[in-house]
């Protein structure tokens, strides 16, 4: 399987952290990784690099590659001269004086201590953690999110029940004034027609008494009729 060592990034946005680590360089670089070596902290005044040297050795011995940049930083620590002495054979001795000497002249002192195992345990739990509370903190901000829509929602939908509610009642009183109006119109009609009649009747009365006082003033005129009446039967007798 081939190794390379490169950097994965572990630290808070906007505030980058990496880890140092052993991966099949078949994988995504923030995919899974084999060993956890370090770590490097770019955003500090100077910037600072933490190493399980004894684990990189290790790594580099057994053939793995390092990427541009950890190459960079392992130069700089003196880590890839020492494997090149120990693969020319050198005293182990000689070998830290030469690293020693190299890390003075590039200025990496004491200071910059090998991270051990429970370190970078410790740091690995801490950046869990870290990401942890990022995540539990998305979660909180899309929950309320999803409850403002809601609300919103029912905001909306309550208002546009209570517009149609109003409509309806608008349209009830509507229709009930047009009844009123259409009620009162044709009682008016009806109370038209009556009066109508009534006249008619008044008026045909009035006539019918006029003809009964003509005929009770004027008994002369019966008589003539009655007399007119014989003549005309005697004259039928006679022929």
């Amino acid at each position: 399987m081939p190794v390379t060592l490169r950097l994965r990034r572990i630290g808070r946005r906007k505030r980058p952290v990496w880890a140092v680590v052993a991966a099949d360089n078949r994988r995504a670089r923030d995919g899974r990784y084999i060993e956890d070596l370090g770590r490097y902290y770019p955003l500090e005044q100077p910037s600072r690099t933490e190493l399980d040297e004894e684990r990189v050795m290790h790594w580099l011995e057994q053939g793995a590659q390092p990427s541009d940049t950890v190459r960079s930083m392992l130069s700089k620590r003196g880590l890839m001269l020492a494997m090149d002495l120990r693969r020319q054979g050198k005293d182990p001795d000689e070998i830290r004086e030469a690293v020693a000497e190299h890390r003075e002249k590039h200025g990496e002192g004491d200071e910059d201590v090998a991270l051990t195992a429970a370190d970078r345990r410790q740091q690995a739990l801490e950046a869990e953690r870290e990401r942890v509370a990022e995540l539990e903190a998305e979660e909180e901000r899309r929950r309320k999110e999803e409850e403002e829509r809601k609300r919103r929602e029912a905001e909306e939908e309550a208002a546009a029940e209570a517009a149609e509610d109003e409509e309806a009642a608008a349209d009830e009183e509507s229709a009930e004034a047009a009844d009123e109006e259409a009620e009162a119109a044709a009682a008016e009609a009806q109370e038209t027609d009556d009066e109508q009649s009534a006249e008619a009747t008044d008026a045909d009365e009035a006539e019918a008494s006029a003809a009964d006082t003509d005929a009770s003033e004027d008994p002369d005129a019966d008589d003539s009729t009655d007399e007119n009446a014989d003549a005309e039967e005697d004259e039928e007798e006679e022929a």
